[in-house]
């Protein structure tokens, strides 16, 4: 049982527990690879829910009721739209983020468990288990490879940041594929990758990772310099959230001016560590100035 008050949560216990709760889940997940004909469709043929990802979600929730029965819980699979999430303490959970890899026995697929309070991320899990990384943090108290490596991790980009012509960034397809969103996403996309004497950014180049958590992830660890995304989730972002941010990242909006991001306002912009924060907001500035609309969600 949790040994501190609702209003003041013991934010190691949480997270102690919640990686014990990952290394289970990804026993369960690693156990028996799915066909795709034992998956269901969400909302189109890019939208996959398995049958592991329901049984991680339940033996998740059931677990940190037991444990922590007076905390909210706020779930991709048990997500009810007129319950939404509160400013009270909540586990926010997505139990396999990157199913599409995970279907197509893609090994970039993770457990992603969050803690918020007053819908701000406090403690967060990541847990790829097929290459048995995990990245986690507590407010307040820096954010970990394997609990033990600070992140960012040395020897990649640490370096001041130095404008979107010197960058990797992470971008997602997502599954919907038409309508405005669509258009805004993949003329940004075009304005990034494309030469700058044609009027774009020319990046460095673009990845997919195919899981918001593990974008995240790699911001703050350093490996992306950026991460770009609209339409995905509290559950798909919240333990990244806080691992980005005590690695000394940063997340905004993902449209224009959006300096306040919100955990369940489902646009965001991530920016890896800087040496004292060095490029940060400029390259905030120079990315949303190659936005082609306006993400609404």
């Amino acid at each position: 049982m949790a040994n501190k008050t609702d209003t003041d949560p013991n934010l190691q216990e949480i997270h102690d527990f919640l990686i014990d709760l990952a290394l289970k889940a990804g026993k369960v997940i690693t156990s028996s690879l799915p066909r795709i004909e034992t998956t269901d469709s969400k909302k189109n043929s890019s939208d996959l829910v398995t049958e592991y990802d329901r049984a991680v979600e339940r033996m998740v929730s059931e677990a940190l009721k037991e444990r922590y029965p007076s905390y909210d819980f706020y779930g991709e699979e048990t997500y009810d739209p007129a319950r939404p999430l509160t400013d009270a303490p909540t586990f926010i959970v997505d139990p396999i983020d990157g199913t599409a890899n995970f279907v197509h026995g893609f090994p970039s697929s993770c457990i992603s468990l969050g803690f918020a309070v007053n819908r701000e991320p406090v403690v967060g899990v990541v847990y790829n288990p097929f290459t048995e990384t995990f990245y986690s943090a507590i407010r307040g108290r820096g954010a970990f490879l394997n609990r033990k490596i600070p992140l960012p991790l040395k020897g990649t980009n640490i370096e001041p940041l130095n404008g979107l012509s010197n960058a990797l960034i992470g971008l997602e397809w997502g599954s919907d594929r038409k309508g405005q969103n669509w258009e805004t996403k993949v003329r940004t996309y075009e304005k990034l990758a494309k030469d700058r004497e044609d009027g774009g950014a020319m990046v460095h180049s673009i990845r997919s990772i195919g899981s918001a958590a593990l974008n995240l992830c790699a911001v703050a660890s350093g490996s992306l310099d950026l991460y770009w995304e609209g339409g995905c989730w509290a559950w798909d972002v919240c333990a990244g959230w806080v691992i980005l941010k005590e690695a000394g990242g940063i997340i905004v909006g993902g449209n224009p001016g959006n300096w306040d991001a919100k955990v369940d306002g489902r646009t965001y912009l991530a920016v890896r560590p800087s040496p004292n924060g060095q490029g940060q907001k400029e390259i905030v500035e120079e990315f949303w100035s190659h936005i082609q609309g306006r993400l609404e969600y």
